[in-house]
């Protein structure tokens, strides 16, 4: 389904969570893009190198997504954060707020995706071509109509959680590209929010975990 879509990021000052020689952590906020689009400049990255002329990109959120980030000051913090996001050697936890009633408590969903390029950015299942995607969830409240749960990716593909969280028949609420009319209209904003993020620091190597409180 396509949903008129006007891109207005919000004009809020960055809220920094951490900062050192070689990190630079944020709070992403939703509706901001990670990296310029096709035709907008305003994004997460642009406005950090305002602040951190030498902010490197190491890993993305969606867009609607909000939460923490990382950026790299130098090029070998760039490369030892980025193998660990690679490696899956990092720790995330999402909060989310999905449709209706999980039957369990916890469980896990292996099921591989792949661009729906005719539908692009959307991505669907796809056992033939997919890429191996698994996400671990876990509820932590419940509503009249709405599950609270947490989410631990395993694997880290475009809009895993989203679509993982559609097919097993519980949709992110206020997901303009994957929420039925129902589901869409529960929030304001896509409930999703990268709640805490663990890796080994590029100096030291010593696990820090960095969080960002979430405000739905």
């Amino acid at each position: 389904m396509k949903r008129e879509f006007v891109y207005a990021p919000p004009k809020a000052p960055l809220s920094y969570i951490f900062t050192d020689d070689d990190l630079i952590i944020v709070e992403k906020p939703s509706g901001l893009l990670s990296v310029p689009g096709k035709t907008e400049p305003d994004c997460l990255e642009a406005r950090i190198r305002a602040d951190f002329p030498e902010a490197l990109t190491v890993h993305r959120l969606d867009m609607a997504t909000s939460g923490v980030m990382v950026f790299a000051r130098n090029a070998n913090a760039q490369r030892h954060i980025g193998l660990q996001f690679e490696k899956r050697m990092t720790e995330k936890t999402y909060l989310a707020r999905v449709w209706g009633q999980l039957a369990k408590d916890e469980g896990q969903i292996d099921l591989p995706l792949i661009t729906d390029w005719p539908n692009r950015p959307r991505q669907m299942i796809c056992h033939e071509r997919g890429k191996t995607s698994l996400t671990e969830w876990k509820v932590i409240g419940r509503e009249d109509a709405v599950t609270r749960v947490e989410l631990y990716p395993k694997t880290g593909r475009s809009h895993q959680l989203r679509v993982h969280m559609l097919t097993i028949g519980h949709p992110i609420l206020g997901d303009r590209l994957y929420a039925p009319e129902n589901a869409y209209e529960a929030a304001p904003r896509l409930q999703l929010h990268a709640h805490k993020l663990k890796l080994r620091k590029p100096t030291g190597g010593d696990w820090i975990e960095f969080v960002s409180p979430c405000n739905f």
